[in-house]
């Protein structure tokens, strides 16, 4: 890991430097003041999903998702808490396919949920099916070391 990190904020998508040491130290965005870690996955959409997967210096965890899918509903939570475990070593991110059916489309996803996990602006691992917090966790994990 390098000396600064460009982590891009969750509310308004600009992106910061921040020192590796501060990262656990609750950074700020400069540009809106928001905390740039809040313990919830980010909504992303085809505007702002390249800027999070490309520019992020640390790995991005996404769940593709729908609205009508049992499954995802019953997931939601513990992609939540698996946000507030992983966090700010990795940002967690849904992209409702519903709602941005290219992004489902551009990745191949023929089931949800679908994790996929991003290292370095490129698609690293993908996991299909539902998982608890820790199962989560672990994966992830595993994905990286």
């Amino acid at each position: 890991m390098s000396d600064t990190l460009n982590i891009v904020c969750p509310h308004c998508q600009a992106v910061n430097r921040v020192p590796a040491a501060r990262l656990a130290q609750g950074p700020n965005c400069g540009k809106c003041h928001q905390a740039l870690f809040t313990g919830h996955p980010v909504a992303l959409t085809a505007a702002s999903f390249a800027k999070h997967i490309e520019r992020s210096d640390i790995p991005v965890l996404v769940d593709f998702w729908a609205p009508w899918c049992g499954p995802c509903k019953m997931m939601a939570p513990q992609f939540e808490q698996a946000a507030r475990l992983l966090e700010p070593r990795l940002r967690l991110a849904k992209v409702d396919t519903e709602a941005e059916p290219m992004l489902g489309a551009q990745f191949g996803i023929r089931s949800i949920p679908t994790l996929a996990l991003f290292s370095g602006g490129r698609e690293v691992a993908r996991q299909a099916g539902a998982m608890g917090a820790q199962d989560i966790v672990r994966w992830v994990q595993a994905q990286l070391s």
